[in-house]
């Protein structure tokens, strides 16, 4: 395997790692792997011991499978590798989970040992003028992607002609062509139709950061609210900004199967469109954190009440399966972003809509 694949991987593994390793520093300074506290507490030995062992566990773990990416790589075929480097993907998920599962049992049994947030009384905090800020940027935003995926289509329409009886789909880091389509009206629209669908999907997700559940810090009210506002704000940017620039990442890929464009540049976009969005998420991440935690702000100080304990609604601290929620989408406990309430069915419905139809787009197309 050729020195750029190893470079490739070196940058999409290290975020990637980073990531995950940083988790217990982006949540909220109210949750602790998954369980909830008071945020006080956030700040005790213990729990910052606790941090610092995760960061440990998860890092060790993450050179682990580089190590052994790294050393596979030099034996194995690209289409070989592929394979058994899919596998030790899963292995790392499947053991940071399992790392998590640990500290996630040790604070539950810290909670009821110390007996944390007993001395104050505990309330859900609710501000009906929340909605009414102005929570993420307009979708009109998506207007521009739009216009490139209607631009791409009628290119790809107009430039027919050009288009190779056989199409490159895919090539390796020597930029050479790992797999070919054969010509058609429905080949041709995969790219254009896909910048349509994640447009859609982008403004969907646009939407659902206005509309999910209000999660404010009952210690600290008016200080919550402002970090929850500029939290939503930021990743509904990112968003936008993501949206745009990866219907423009496919508008590219479609214009190499009309004109004769370098491999290499066909291999180098891509990655950089990649690393630019992994290290912008990782950095709105630590500027930012779960909710808006991270954003320093001096509004106020903590007060005589906490956030209500929810965590018999957290299965495992990270699935979230309340009946008596109507909220569809709520703050992820362990991570930065949003989960669904698994109770409820729309839920259900309109995360199996989005996985089946990203899948099911180019099978229809036959891609």
């Amino acid at each position: 395997m050729n020195s750029m694949m190893l470079l490739f991987l070196f940058i999409i593994l290290v975020p990637v790692f980073i990531s995950t390793m940083f988790i217990p520093y982006w949540t909220r300074k109210t949750e602790s792997f998954g369980v909830s506290i008071p945020e006080e507490i956030y700040h005790h030995d213990r729990l910052k011991r606790m941090r610092k062992q995760y960061v440990w566990l998860s890092g060790i773990t993450s050179l682990i499978i580089t190590a052994v990416s790294f050393l596979l790589s030099t034996w194995m075929d690209d289409n070989t590798f592929g394979i058994y480097f899919s596998i030790l993907i899963f292995l790392y998920i499947f053991i940071t989970f399992f790392i998590y599962l640990y500290f996630h049992r040790v604070m539950k049994q810290l909670k009821a040992a110390e007996n944390w947030g007993k001395t104050k009384p505990q309330q859900m905090y609710i501000h009906t003028e929340f909605r009414k800020h102005k929570l993420n940027h307009s979708n009109l935003w998506f207007l521009l992607s739009f216009i490139i995926s209607f631009a791409t289509i009628a290119m790809t329409f107009v430039l027919y002609d050009r288009i190779p009886d056989r199409m490159p789909m895919q090539y390796n880091f020597d930029g050479e062509v790992t797999n070919w389509a054969e010509k058609s009206y429905r080949s041709v629209l995969v790219m254009p139709i896909m910048q349509l669908y994640l447009t859609l999907l982008f403004m969907f997700l646009n939407t659902m950061i206005a509309k999910a559940k209000q999660q404010i810090n009952a210690e600290k009210p008016a200080e919550s609210m402002q970090q929850n506002i500029i939290f939503r704000r930021r990743w509904s940017m990112y968003l936008i900004s993501t949206g745009i620039a990866i219907t423009l990442l496919f508008a590219f890929i479609q214009l190499t199967f009309i004109f004769p464009i370098n491999s290499q540049l066909i291999t180098i976009v891509p990655l950089i469109f990649t690393i630019g969005a992994t290290v912008g998420a990782i950095i709105l991440s630590i500027t930012t954190g779960q909710g808006g935690s991270r954003v320093k702000l001096q509004t106020d100080t903590n007060g005589d009440v906490i956030d209500r304990d929810d965590d018999k609604y957290w299965k495992l601290g990270q699935f979230y399966f309340n009946k008596n929620d109507p909220a569809l989408f709520l703050e992820k406990r362990f991570g930065v972003g949003w989960t669904i309430n698994f109770a409820r069915p729309l839920a259900w419905i309109i995360f199996l809509m989005i996985i089946l139809l990203a899948a099911g787009i180019p099978f229809l197309l036959g891609i």
